[in-house]
């Protein structure tokens, strides 16, 4: 494993773990502030971190939304420069409306290395994983 892939796989681990935790300013910090996200349960892209946030925050407070846990398997990353593209299933444990659910969801995360160095998500794409498939 390159010291490129370890440290991109570092920031994933990091988003990932605050979002597991529910850990909502650890979560959204992993994301630059121009970050653009596609959610197949949204019926629109969300066009920057502020929007998704405020998004995050209805969510919370409308349908008493909480992630419990979260696990991350079948994990890839790929290069394009200083872009890195990182490719996952995702199994999250959630409460939403009193509920306890699990969401199976594929998910593409493109990290940007930044000025300093850091890796930043600068988009998010989320798939649902259809119950007939592994």
């Amino acid at each position: 494993m390159t010291e490129q892939e370890t440290a991109v796989l570092a920031a994933a681990d990091a988003l990932v773990g605050a979002f597991s935790r529910h850990d909502r300013d650890a979560y959204f910090d992993a994301f630059a502030p121009e970050a653009t996200f596609l959610f197949y349960n949204l019926d629109r892209r969300l066009n920057d971190r502020a929007a998704y946030e405020a998004e995050w925050a209805l969510w919370e407070e409308r349908d008493g939304f909480r992630v419990l846990a979260c696990r991350s398997t079948d994990r890839r990353v790929q290069f394009a420069g200083n872009v890195a593209i990182f490719t996952h299933a995702v199994e999250t444990d959630l409460t939403i409306g009193g509920e306890t659910m699990t969401n199976s969801e594929r998910e593409t995360i493109v990290f940007l290395r930044n000025a300093a160095g850091c890796w930043l998500a600068i988009h998010e794409h989320l798939s649902a994983i259809p119950p007939d498939l592994p």
